[in-house]
Order: structure tokens, then C-alpha cells, then sequence
């Protein structure tokens, strides 16, 4: 079985796909790298991707390759330039980022021509991740200020209903669809389809699919 490096920014992704992985492709051999400080950086800071975070995810990238890994999916949303920038380098192996795979499965899905709602918890996602998505797709964003916070303080409940909350205020807008834009959110999903009556997709399940699509 493969390999698979698993790339963290956030350490609540960790668990969403390595429990996706379990059920859908336990075979997998998985390793995980986290490094928190990527997002905290990112958050604090003002240079926003600049070169030197591009050169810290080229050094994790390094190491994972180095260790064997045939395959790396990186699991924070913010970051899609330095992704972009790590594939090229490693050409010869599938580096997915996040989003990739969502997005092909939200902008093709029935209800297309509609607006398709994208909700984030980390706000440099809504800057990031929006350009990814193909011409023709509209897109309505909301960011959902204080989930990110309540997960963080291990109060589950209050980060799925507050996702649910404005996943109710996009379908009320004229959404037809849902898009959950990191894996630390995917445990929002029923909370939302509840609540909507709305497709909902997920960037863990839509990732683990695909790449397990490219190596097998």
C-alpha cells in the first residue's frame, strides 16, 4: 500500500482525515507532519505567503518525500500558492492541495447553476481559496467568526451551530449548495445538511476520494 504524507497547518485537521482514511481506505499507510505555528504565522503576520513560507512548506515537503511517501495531501485551505509551488517541484507525485478535489465535485454537482455557498472559520481561506474555483461559479462566502475559537476550546457544539447558522443564512440567500472550505469543519456536515436541506460538501472526503483515485 502507498504511502501518504498528510501535511498540517491546523491540528484539528488531523483527525477528520485520518478518521476519512480509516473508513474509506484503511489500507493506506499514512504519516502525519504538523506545524501549527504555519497558521498562527499566518494569522499574525503581514506578509501574508511570502517567500519564506513558501520555503517552509518546500522543506516539509522534503522531508515527507524523504521518508518515502509516494503521495502528500496537505489539509489547510490558506495556503494554495505554496502548494502550488511544492507540486511543481515534486512533479512526479500526486501533492493535492485541500480544496482541490471539493471543488471539482461542488462545481460540477446538480444545482451547478446556482450559487454555491462557502463557509471558512479561518479567514485568510476567504482570500486563498475563492480564485481556485472555476470561471462560471458564483460564489457566495461567509466567514463563521468565533467556530474556529470554540473548537479550539474543545466546545464542539457551539462550533457545528454556529457553521449551521450561517450555512442556513446562505441557502436563505439563494445557495443551492454548500461548501465546507477545511477539513477541521467537516464534523459541521449534518448539522448543516439538517439545517438546509442542501447538499453539503467537504474538503476531507472529497480528498481522500481523489487521492485515492490517483494511486489505485
Amino acid at each position: 500500500m502507498p504511502r501518504i504524507a498528510l501535511i498540517h497547518a491546523l491540528v484539528h485537521s488531523m483527525a477528520p482525515v485520518n478518521q476519512t482514511f480509516a473508513r474509506e481506505w484503511p489500507q493506506a499507510r499514512l504519516m502525519n507532519l504538523l506545524d501549527d505555528s504555519l497558521s498562527s504565522d499566518l494569522a499574525a503576520g503581514t506578509a501574508g505567503l511570502d517567500e519564506a513560507m513558501h520555503e517552509r512548506f518546500e522543506q516539509l515537503a522534503a522531508y515527507a518525500v524523504n521518508t518515502g511517501a509516494e503521495a502528500i495531501l496537505f489539509t489547510c485551505s490558506a495556503f494554495g500558492p505554496c502548494i502550488e509551488r511544492v507540486a511543481k517541484i515534486h512533479s512526479g507525485m500526486p501533492v493535492l492541495k485541500p480544496n482541490e478535489a471539493m471543488i471539482d465535485d461542488a462545481a460540477g454537482a446538480t444545482g451547478a447553476a446556482g450559487a454555491l455557498g462557502l463557509i471558512a472559520t479561518f479567514a485568510p481561506t476567504l482570500q486563498s481559496m475563492p480564485p481556485e474555483f472555476p470561471p462560471g461559479v458564483t460564489l457566495r462566502t461567509a466567514l463563521a467568526a468565533g467556530a474556529l475559537e470554540a473548537l479550539n476550546a474543545g466546545d464542539t457544539a457551539t462550533h457545528d451551530r454556529i457553521i449551521a447558522s450561517h450555512a442556513r443564512q446562505l441557502a436563505d440567500a439563494g445557495c443551492t449548495r454548500i461548501a465546507l472550505a477545511q477539513f477541521s469543519m467537516a464534523r459541521a456536515r449534518g448539522a448543516c445538511e439538517a439545517g438546509t436541506g442542501l447538499p453539503v460538501f467537504t474538503t476531507v472526503d472529497s480528498a481522500v476520494r481523489r487521492i485515492r483515485a490517483l494511486l489505485t
